[in-house]
Protein backbone atom coordinates (compact mmCIF):
# COMPACT_ATOMS: atom_id res chain seq x y z
CA UNK A 1 0.00 0.00 0.00
CA UNK A 2 2.75 2.75 1.22
CA UNK A 3 4.62 1.44 -1.93
CA UNK A 4 1.86 2.19 -4.04
CA UNK A 5 1.16 5.59 -2.84
CA UNK A 6 4.80 6.55 -2.99
CA UNK A 7 4.72 5.62 -6.90
CA UNK A 8 1.81 7.40 -7.20
CA UNK A 9 3.23 10.90 -5.41
CA UNK A 10 6.21 10.33 -7.56
CA UNK A 11 3.94 9.76 -11.11
CA UNK A 12 1.55 13.31 -9.87
CA UNK A 13 4.58 15.07 -8.74
CA UNK A 14 5.89 14.74 -12.47
CA UNK A 15 2.45 15.48 -14.02
CA UNK A 16 2.08 18.54 -11.08
CA UNK A 17 5.46 19.61 -12.72
CA UNK A 18 4.88 19.49 -16.22
CA UNK A 19 1.63 20.97 -15.68
CA UNK A 20 2.93 23.96 -14.08
CA UNK A 21 5.03 24.46 -16.85
CA UNK A 22 1.64 24.81 -19.40
CA UNK A 23 0.20 26.90 -17.11
CA UNK A 24 2.34 29.23 -17.23
CA UNK A 25 2.32 29.29 -21.09
CA UNK A 26 -1.68 29.37 -21.40
CA UNK A 27 -2.73 31.13 -18.12
CA UNK A 28 -0.01 34.04 -18.18
CA UNK A 29 1.18 33.90 -21.73
CA UNK A 30 -2.38 33.35 -23.53
CA UNK A 31 -0.74 30.55 -25.62
CA UNK A 32 -1.83 26.84 -25.98
CA UNK A 33 1.09 24.90 -26.86
CA UNK A 34 0.61 21.71 -28.02
CA UNK A 35 4.21 20.79 -28.58
CA UNK A 36 5.10 20.96 -24.59
CA UNK A 37 4.63 17.30 -24.27
CA UNK A 38 7.67 17.24 -27.73
CA UNK A 39 9.88 19.48 -25.50
CA UNK A 40 9.20 17.34 -22.38
CA UNK A 41 10.63 14.70 -24.39
CA UNK A 42 13.66 16.35 -25.94
CA UNK A 43 14.60 17.56 -22.32
CA UNK A 44 14.60 13.40 -21.85
CA UNK A 45 16.71 12.63 -24.82
CA UNK A 46 18.96 15.12 -23.79
CA UNK A 47 19.35 13.95 -20.66
CA UNK A 48 19.88 10.66 -21.67
CA UNK A 49 22.54 11.37 -23.86
CA UNK A 50 24.23 13.44 -21.25
CA UNK A 51 24.32 10.68 -19.07
CA UNK A 52 25.51 7.81 -21.27
CA UNK A 53 27.77 9.95 -23.21
CA UNK A 54 29.26 11.52 -21.01
CA UNK A 55 28.84 10.20 -17.54
CA UNK A 56 26.68 13.14 -16.42
CA UNK A 57 24.47 12.49 -13.58
CA UNK A 58 20.43 13.53 -14.35
CA UNK A 59 20.80 15.82 -11.21
CA UNK A 60 23.62 17.60 -12.72
CA UNK A 61 22.30 17.76 -16.62
CA UNK A 62 19.10 20.15 -15.51
CA UNK A 63 22.06 22.44 -15.00
CA UNK A 64 22.41 22.34 -18.99
CA UNK A 65 19.17 21.31 -19.97
CA UNK A 66 17.18 23.88 -17.85
CA UNK A 67 18.39 26.79 -18.98
CA UNK A 68 18.38 24.86 -22.75
CA UNK A 69 14.71 24.86 -22.42
CA UNK A 70 14.58 28.23 -21.02
CA UNK A 71 16.42 29.34 -24.03
CA UNK A 72 14.48 27.49 -26.95
CA UNK A 73 11.12 28.36 -25.15
CA UNK A 74 12.07 31.94 -24.91
CA UNK A 75 13.35 32.19 -28.91
CA UNK A 76 10.35 30.49 -30.10
CA UNK A 77 8.21 33.53 -28.33
CA UNK A 78 10.07 35.61 -29.76
CA UNK A 79 10.32 34.40 -33.59
CA UNK A 80 6.68 32.67 -33.94
CA UNK A 81 4.46 33.73 -31.25
CA UNK A 82 4.99 37.11 -30.58
CA UNK A 83 3.84 38.25 -34.39
CA UNK A 84 0.65 36.08 -33.03
CA UNK A 85 0.57 37.91 -30.03
CA UNK A 86 0.45 41.43 -32.40
CA UNK A 87 -1.85 40.52 -35.33
CA UNK A 88 -4.62 38.49 -32.46
CA UNK A 89 -7.39 40.54 -31.65
CA UNK A 90 -8.11 39.19 -28.03
CA UNK A 91 -7.02 36.39 -26.02
CA UNK A 92 -9.62 33.95 -28.11
CA UNK A 93 -7.99 34.36 -31.64
CA UNK A 94 -4.54 33.57 -30.26
CA UNK A 95 -5.41 30.95 -28.21
CA UNK A 96 -6.71 29.70 -31.92
CA UNK A 97 -3.75 31.24 -33.44
CA UNK A 98 -1.30 29.57 -30.97
CA UNK A 99 -2.60 25.89 -31.52
CA UNK A 100 -2.39 26.09 -35.22
CA UNK A 101 1.58 27.14 -34.99
CA UNK A 102 2.50 25.00 -32.28
CA UNK A 103 0.79 21.53 -33.82
CA UNK A 104 3.10 22.52 -37.18
CA UNK A 105 6.01 22.78 -34.36
CA UNK A 106 5.14 19.49 -32.44
CA UNK A 107 5.68 17.76 -36.02
CA UNK A 108 9.34 19.21 -35.99
CA UNK A 109 10.43 18.90 -32.99
CA UNK A 110 9.39 15.47 -34.05
CA UNK A 111 11.33 14.76 -36.99
CA UNK A 112 14.49 16.13 -35.42
CA UNK A 113 14.23 13.70 -32.90
CA UNK A 114 13.46 10.58 -35.35
CA UNK A 115 16.31 11.68 -37.31
CA UNK A 116 18.70 11.77 -34.48
CA UNK A 117 17.28 8.48 -32.07
CA UNK A 118 14.96 6.56 -34.35
CA UNK A 119 11.76 5.44 -32.73
CA UNK A 120 12.19 2.89 -30.76
CA UNK A 121 11.86 2.96 -26.32
CA UNK A 122 14.77 4.28 -24.63
CA UNK A 123 15.47 4.36 -21.22
CA UNK A 124 18.92 4.19 -18.69
CA UNK A 125 19.66 2.71 -15.21
CA UNK A 126 19.85 5.83 -12.71
CA UNK A 127 19.94 5.12 -9.02
CA UNK A 128 17.50 1.61 -9.84
CA UNK A 129 18.57 0.55 -6.32
CA UNK A 130 16.09 -0.25 -4.08
CA UNK A 131 15.21 1.65 -0.75
CA UNK A 132 13.32 0.87 2.56
CA UNK A 133 10.84 3.63 4.02
CA UNK A 134 8.51 2.03 6.53
CA UNK A 135 8.57 -1.19 5.17
CA UNK A 136 7.97 -0.55 1.73
CA UNK A 137 10.45 -1.12 -1.27
CA UNK A 138 10.89 1.73 -3.49
CA UNK A 139 13.84 2.50 -6.33
CA UNK A 140 15.68 5.39 -5.47
CA UNK A 141 15.63 6.97 -8.59
CA UNK A 142 11.41 7.20 -7.89
CA UNK A 143 12.70 8.96 -4.67
CA UNK A 144 14.92 11.26 -6.07
CA UNK A 145 12.33 11.88 -8.85
CA UNK A 146 10.10 13.13 -6.40
CA UNK A 147 12.12 15.32 -4.22
CA UNK A 148 13.25 17.36 -7.09
CA UNK A 149 9.28 17.51 -8.61
CA UNK A 150 8.45 19.01 -5.27
CA UNK A 151 11.68 21.19 -4.86
CA UNK A 152 11.36 22.93 -8.11
CA UNK A 153 7.43 23.04 -8.29
CA UNK A 154 7.80 24.23 -4.62
CA UNK A 155 10.55 26.73 -5.38
CA UNK A 156 8.36 28.38 -8.42
CA UNK A 157 5.46 28.54 -6.36
CA UNK A 158 7.18 30.56 -3.93
CA UNK A 159 8.41 33.14 -6.32
CA UNK A 160 5.28 33.40 -7.97
CA UNK A 161 3.57 33.77 -4.74
CA UNK A 162 5.95 36.40 -2.50
CA UNK A 163 7.89 38.37 -5.07
CA UNK A 164 7.43 41.34 -6.98
CA UNK A 165 8.23 39.30 -10.39
CA UNK A 166 5.73 37.04 -9.50
CA UNK A 167 2.95 39.69 -8.77
CA UNK A 168 3.31 40.78 -12.04
CA UNK A 169 3.13 37.79 -13.34
CA UNK A 170 -0.59 36.98 -11.59
CA UNK A 171 -1.66 40.64 -12.43
CA UNK A 172 -0.70 39.86 -16.02
CA UNK A 173 -2.55 35.99 -15.48
CA UNK A 174 -5.92 38.19 -14.29
CA UNK A 175 -6.26 40.78 -16.07
CA UNK A 176 -3.66 41.50 -19.36
CA UNK A 177 -5.72 44.21 -20.33
CA UNK A 178 -5.29 46.15 -17.28
CA UNK A 179 -1.82 45.28 -16.41
CA UNK A 180 -0.26 48.41 -18.69
CA UNK A 181 -2.26 50.74 -16.55
CA UNK A 182 0.24 50.20 -13.61
CA UNK A 183 3.62 50.03 -15.66
CA UNK A 184 3.75 46.07 -16.53
CA UNK A 185 5.17 45.48 -19.81
CA UNK A 186 2.41 42.72 -21.08
CA UNK A 187 4.78 41.22 -23.75
CA UNK A 188 7.93 40.57 -22.46
CA UNK A 189 5.94 39.61 -18.58
CA UNK A 190 4.20 36.59 -21.32
CA UNK A 191 7.65 36.33 -23.21
CA UNK A 192 9.01 35.46 -19.96
CA UNK A 193 6.54 33.64 -18.46
CA UNK A 194 6.72 31.22 -21.55
CA UNK A 195 9.94 30.29 -21.59
CA UNK A 196 9.97 29.55 -17.68
CA UNK A 197 7.08 27.61 -18.61
CA UNK A 198 9.81 25.48 -21.38
CA UNK A 199 12.25 25.31 -18.51
CA UNK A 200 9.54 23.52 -16.39
CA UNK A 201 9.23 21.46 -19.26
CA UNK A 202 13.11 20.53 -20.00
CA UNK A 203 13.42 20.29 -16.02
CA UNK A 204 10.21 17.39 -15.89
CA UNK A 205 11.74 15.90 -19.31
CA UNK A 206 15.36 15.55 -16.88
CA UNK A 207 12.58 13.73 -14.51
CA UNK A 208 10.91 11.38 -16.40
CA UNK A 209 13.90 10.12 -17.50
CA UNK A 210 14.88 9.08 -14.51
CA UNK A 211 12.41 5.99 -14.20
CA UNK A 212 10.54 5.83 -17.00
CA UNK A 213 10.83 4.83 -20.71
CA UNK A 214 10.42 7.09 -23.47
CA UNK A 215 9.76 7.47 -26.85
CA UNK A 216 9.78 9.98 -29.51
CA UNK A 217 5.89 10.06 -29.79
CA UNK A 218 5.92 10.24 -26.30
CA UNK A 219 5.54 13.76 -25.73
CA UNK A 220 1.53 13.81 -26.96
CA UNK A 221 1.09 12.16 -23.76
CA UNK A 222 2.34 14.37 -21.65
CA UNK A 223 0.75 17.33 -23.31
CA UNK A 224 -2.50 15.30 -23.34
CA UNK A 225 -1.81 14.82 -19.34
CA UNK A 226 -0.59 18.70 -19.16
CA UNK A 227 -3.74 19.73 -20.41
CA UNK A 228 -5.72 17.94 -18.08
CA UNK A 229 -4.50 18.80 -14.76
CA UNK A 230 -4.44 22.66 -15.93
CA UNK A 231 -7.87 22.38 -16.85
CA UNK A 232 -8.67 20.32 -13.36
CA UNK A 233 -6.49 22.91 -11.51
CA UNK A 234 -8.08 25.48 -12.59
CA UNK A 235 -7.07 28.07 -15.59
CA UNK A 236 -3.67 29.74 -14.63
CA UNK A 237 -3.53 27.73 -10.88
CA UNK A 238 -0.42 26.79 -9.76
CA UNK A 239 -1.96 24.97 -6.58
CA UNK A 240 -4.35 24.14 -8.78
CA UNK A 241 -2.16 22.53 -10.91
CA UNK A 242 -0.20 20.90 -8.04
CA UNK A 243 -3.48 19.39 -6.49
CA UNK A 244 -4.66 17.95 -9.65
CA UNK A 245 -1.44 16.40 -10.80
CA UNK A 246 -1.08 14.51 -7.37
CA UNK A 247 -4.89 13.53 -7.44
CA UNK A 248 -3.91 12.28 -11.21
CA UNK A 249 -1.06 10.26 -10.34
CA UNK A 250 -2.63 8.34 -7.58
CA UNK A 251 -5.55 7.75 -9.24
CA UNK A 252 -3.57 5.99 -11.93
CA UNK A 253 -0.96 4.41 -9.82
CA UNK A 254 -3.94 2.49 -7.31
CA UNK A 255 -6.11 1.56 -10.58
CA UNK A 256 -3.59 0.03 -12.10
CA UNK A 257 -2.04 -2.14 -8.70
CA UNK A 258 -5.55 -2.61 -7.61
CA UNK A 259 -8.04 -2.81 -11.14
CA UNK A 260 -6.42 -3.64 -13.98
CA UNK A 261 -3.48 -1.47 -15.44
CA UNK A 262 -5.67 -1.25 -18.61
CA UNK A 263 -7.85 1.07 -17.61
CA UNK A 264 -5.71 4.25 -15.97
CA UNK A 265 -6.57 6.16 -19.10
CA UNK A 266 -9.97 5.45 -18.04
CA UNK A 267 -9.75 6.51 -14.78
CA UNK A 268 -8.27 9.63 -16.22
CA UNK A 269 -10.74 10.82 -18.16
CA UNK A 270 -13.77 9.64 -16.04
CA UNK A 271 -12.47 12.14 -13.11
CA UNK A 272 -11.61 14.93 -15.75
CA UNK A 273 -15.25 14.43 -17.16
CA UNK A 274 -16.71 14.19 -13.41
CA UNK A 275 -14.80 17.47 -12.33
CA UNK A 276 -16.17 19.40 -15.63
CA UNK A 277 -19.82 18.38 -14.47
CA UNK A 278 -19.27 19.34 -11.25
CA UNK A 279 -16.87 22.62 -11.02
CA UNK A 280 -16.60 23.25 -14.78
CA UNK A 281 -13.64 26.14 -12.94
CA UNK A 282 -11.19 23.63 -11.91
CA UNK A 283 -10.54 22.91 -8.68
CA UNK A 284 -8.94 26.30 -7.91
CA UNK A 285 -10.50 28.61 -10.70
CA UNK A 286 -13.14 31.09 -10.04
CA UNK A 287 -16.68 30.13 -10.24
CA UNK A 288 -18.34 31.82 -12.97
Amino acid sequence: MFEHLINGLVLGGTYALVAMGLTLQYGIARIMNLSFGDTVIAAAFAAYVLFTALGLSPLLSLLIVVPAGFAFSYGIFSLIMRPLVRRSANSEALEVDSILATFGLLFVIQGVLLVLFGGNFTSYSYLNVPVDILGAVVALNRLSALILAAVLGGALVLLLMRTRWGLRMRAVAISASSAPLVGINVIQTSRMAFAIGGALAASGGVVISMYQTFTVTSGVVFTMKALIVVIMGGKGSLPGALAAGLILGLVETFVAAYIDPGLTLASTYLIFLALLLLRPSGLFGKAS
